[in-house]
């Protein structure tokens, strides 16, 4: 059992987020999420915040200090996407998508990094996708800001590595979530076929996989891209 630590993680209140929150609840930890709407799971504090403004984010992390003590482990997950073809893409598309998933991490890093750095501990675990390495089509946006996470961490590693910080990305594939519930019964089948699990994952297999990079046992791991996706991305 690790020791139990104060985590927070963005985007907790459905999907990907809600399960690792649920997992973090589930080893003993003292969990915050935050959401623009909605709650996380049972036993966690659900506090209102937006990525996308600084000002909303130094408030939800004086919250959950006052309230379960300083940030240890920080889940950067909230994201969004804006797909489309490059030629119709606009400014807006682009922007809006990299300000979210990019520059939101960087928002919630900094402000969690000074109290690891206070400490001289923490876990940042950077929530990306196998297609920030591997391409999709009409995700120009959504691609690149999963890409520039890996820079990002890897960044983070060279600063605070040596303070008793990792920085880490777990890459997810194709996930059994509400967006790909709606995919249709031809579309899943033919993703499935380029996946050698042939199936999706599980929300809580992709928490399972944070829980742990995000744990005691695993101090020596920074800088690394973790893939959840059954061998779709096989090494990008």
């Amino acid at each position: 059992m690790s020791t139990p630590r104060t985590v927070l993680v963005t985007g907790g209140n459905r999907g990907i987020g809600y399960a690792i929150a649920e997992e973090f609840v589930r080893q003993g930890h003292r969990v915050a999420v935050t959401a623009r709407s909605g709650a996380g799971p049972d036993g966690t504090l659900t506090v209102q915040a937006d990525v996308t403004d600084s000002a909303s984010v130094d408030a939800a992390f004086t919250t959950i200090e006052a309230e379960l003590g300083p940030v240890e482990i920080v889940v950067a997950n909230a994201g969004i996407t804006r797909d489309t073809l490059l030629m119709r893409m606009s400014d807006e598309d682009f922007e809006t998508v990299i300000d979210t998933n990019l520059t939101g991490s960087f928002r919630v890093v900094k402000r969690a990094s000074k109290g690891m750095l206070k400490a001289r501990y923490g876990r940042i675990v950077l929530i990306s996708s196998v297609v920030g390495l591997y391409g999709g089509p009409g995700q120009a946006n959504y691609s690149a800001s999963k890409a520039g996470l890996v820079g990002f961490a890897r960044s983070i590693t060279r600063e605070l590595g040596a303070r008793g910080i990792t920085a880490n990305v777990v890459a997810p594939g194709f996930i059994e979530t509400d967006m790909t519930a709606e995919l249709p019964e031809a579309t899943q089948a033919d993703y499935k076929k380029s996946i050698p699990a042939g199936r999706f994952a599980t929300p809580n297999e992709v928490a399972k996989v944070v829980a742990w990079v995000a744990s005691d046992d695993a101090g020596y791991i920074s800088g690394a891209v973790i893939p959840v996706d059954g061998g779709l991305g096989m090494g990008h």
